[in-house]
């Protein structure tokens, strides 16, 4: 996960700076996690990561 805010400007400026830094856009993930009264809504940005092992440095490694 990149980013989680309930500022959906803020979600969209991370988007569009992945897009420019030319991450594919078919591995990019947009969750919105509807809110109810206690908890506002939420958008989760995300990016598929083919080995997360690798990438983060560690083995075994569960992202």
């Amino acid at each position: 996960m990149l980013v989680e805010t309930g500022d959906q400007a803020e979600m969209r400026t991370w988007l569009r700076r992945l897009q420019e830094t030319g991450v594919d856009e078919s591995m990019i993930r947009i969750d919105t996690l509807c809110g109810r009264l206690e908890l506002p809504t939420a958008y989760r940005l995300s990016r598929f990561v083919t080995n997360p092992a690798r990438e983060s440095g560690h083995e075994g490694a569960d992202r």
